[in-house]
């Protein structure tokens, strides 16, 4: 999703229970890094799984953008 799109889709509220447990900025100046803005992992994984085989999936607790 671009970023724009992102910033029309989604709210304040939206981000802060999409990042709920996530150390990050909550504002609307980081709207548009939604998580929902992005592929979904699982999905992209598996239409590679002839290339990867995944061994660990990491999950954020800090996110920083400057």
């Amino acid at each position: 999703m671009s970023r724009g799109a992102a910033k029309r889709a989604f709210t304040l509220v939206d981000l802060e229970a999409q990042t709920a447990g996530v150390e990050c900025r909550k504002d609307a100046g980081v709207l548009d890094e939604s998580p929902l803005a992005y592929k979904d992992l699982d999905a992209v994984m598996a239409a590679q799984q002839d290339l990867v085989r995944p061994i660990y999936t990491l999950k954020a607790v800090l996110t920083v953008k400057g």
